[in-house]
């Protein structure tokens, strides 16, 4: 049996001279305005594993009224999410992201985020897709307000 999930998330930026995408520090002349460490990559990436298997979304397994997650590395909740996925029986098929963002320049360090998130997922780098592109100046992100992603998630059973 298989499943799909897709999910999104956006983030304000602010002062600050790095964001973390996928995983990954990446140099920047701004920030991210987050409770955790606002990768919004990880984040549209467990709201589309949790969404696959109607488990809710990241809100309600890491609420951001939560001490615990102040300044929280978000591998270690994709992690936390990867184990649901596996204690319900499934299995990564595939994941397939965009990152919405006009800036930082993302091409160099695409390669580096499909790996951290593979490593997590525990399924190989060519199961990770992951693309960047501008919104031509249109919008929040267009305006550099602010950055957003997408993912979507194929999940497998496992058999017993």
């Amino acid at each position: 049996m298989y499943r799909i999930g897709q999910g999104y998330d956006a983030h304000r930026f602010q002062p600050g001279n790095h964001i973390v995408l996928g995983g990954v520090r990446i140099p920047c002349d701004r920030g991210i305005e987050a409770h955790s460490d606002g990768d919004v990559l990880l984040h549209a990436l467990c709201d589309a594993l949790l969404g696959a298997l109607a488990l809710g979304d990241i809100g309600k397994h890491f609420p951001d009224t939560d001490a615990r997650y102040r300044g929280a590395d978000s591998r270690e909740l994709l992690a936390a999410v990867v184990g649901k996925i596996r204690d319900a029986g499934y299995a990564v098929v595939n994941v397939d992201t965009t990152v919405l963002a006009q800036v930082p320049r993302l091409a160099p360090h695409i390669d580096a985020m499909r790996a951290a998130i593979a490593a997590v997922l525990g399924c190989a780098v060519t199961d990770v897709s992951v693309k960047a592109t501008t919104t031509e100046r249109m919008g929040f992100v267009g305006r550099e307000e602010g950055i957003a992603a997408y993912a979507t998630v194929l999940l497998m059973r496992h058999e017993s």
